[in-house]
């Protein structure tokens, strides 16, 4: 086998853009196969994106024999079913953040996949991205000296839609938790991406807005590898001009801060401010991707792995869930 063909369940909003044109635009792979519960959903998405087969049953694409590798893309709800179901078919699977419901959900299919010898790479896909491979290229170079501190301060305004029977991400039934756990997911992975493992961590979170039954302030703090402090807080139910994006990174010799949603780094040394600016990728898992293909054709490393994104699992349901069980 030199392309893997991919099959895909889930098209929503997330899969426009953001990753299913990738799956055509890297060497040795295509988009085969896509899945929507929506007959006419998946029909039209199929149709604007030039994917021969569609299917309204998970069931029927895992088993199609032109796929050779699922992406799922579903809400968390959904991804430990469909994971292992795919590894039973014997096919590689590729998971959407954040990688399940829970930490024993994640467990189950990280020891799937193990036992089974059947691939997974989940999607943290950010850690691939140029901004923050020039960032840890930065701190390996020690740029800013030695690091004292890490910290992330992200405070969104309380909008959109705030029915959780239209709006899965704040159904902790179907989410895990709330907006929390879709993007915390992302900071928290290149928290360790670039410091390694957490020592210690522990946090709490509250619902301060009562808007939706999910949290919508968290607050946790670690201490990683080699001493280094780490604090973090989040608040999806700031004031609109209170909204801040902020990965802070101190070091004895300067500091780093950027946006994980963003564009620029900054860099402070002896008194300089430099901003270092990252063009916006058109399709924001396509570098992840290309080191996935290489992985499940058997001629690279994992990406990320389960063990991986089990690190941030741990450390969100720590946050938001350890006063709470």
């Amino acid at each position: 086998m030199n392309t893997i063909r991919w099959g895909m369940i889930g098209c929503g909003s997330v899969t426009e853009v953001k990753s299913g044109p990738a799956f055509n635009k890297v060497p040795g792979s295509k988009l085969v196969a896509v899945m929507r519960r929506d007959a006419q959903k998946v029909k039209d998405y199929a149709n604007r994106h030039q994917v021969p087969y569609y299917f309204t049953d998970a069931n029927e694409l895992i088993q199609h024999p032109a796929v050779d590798a699922v992406y799922i893309a579903t809400p968390p709800k959904f991804h430990e079913a469909y994971a292992i179901a795919a590894m039973q078919a014997g096919k590689p699977v590729y998971v959407e953040k954040p990688m399940a419901l829970d930490v024993a959900a994640c467990m189950r299919m990280e020891a799937f996949s193990k036992q089974s010898g059947v691939k997974m790479v989940i999607a943290h896909y950010r850690r691939a991205l140029p901004l923050f491979i020039e960032v840890k290229k930065l701190l390996e170079s020690k740029a800013i000296g030695k690091i004292t501190g890490v910290r992330i301060e992200m405070l969104k305004q309380a909008g959109g839609n705030l029915n959780p029977n239209e709006n899965w991400r704040i159904d902790p039934k179907v989410a895990g938790a709330g907006y929390f756990y879709d993007l915390a997911p992302h900071q928290l992975d290149l928290v360790f991406y670039f410091f390694g493992s957490a020592i210690s961590y522990q946090g709490k979170a509250s619902n301060q807005a009562g808007l939706y039954e999910a949290e919508d302030t968290v607050t946790g703090t670690m201490l990683l590898e080699h001493d280094i402090p780490f604090k973090g807080d989040w608040c999806f139910c700031a004031a609109e001009e209170e909204a801040k994006d902020v990965f802070e990174i101190v070091g004895t010799g300067g500091k780093i801060s950027f946006p994980v949603f963003g564009h620029d780094i900054t860099l402070e040394q002896d008194g300089i401010t430099k901003i270092i600016h990252f063009d916006p990728p058109m399709h924001n898992q396509q570098n992840l991707i290309s080191q996935i293909v290489p992985y499940f054709l058997g001629q690279g490393p994992n990406p990320c792995s389960a063990e991986d994104a089990l690190q941030s699992m741990r450390v969100m349901e720590s946050f938001v869930y350890a006063n709470n069980k």
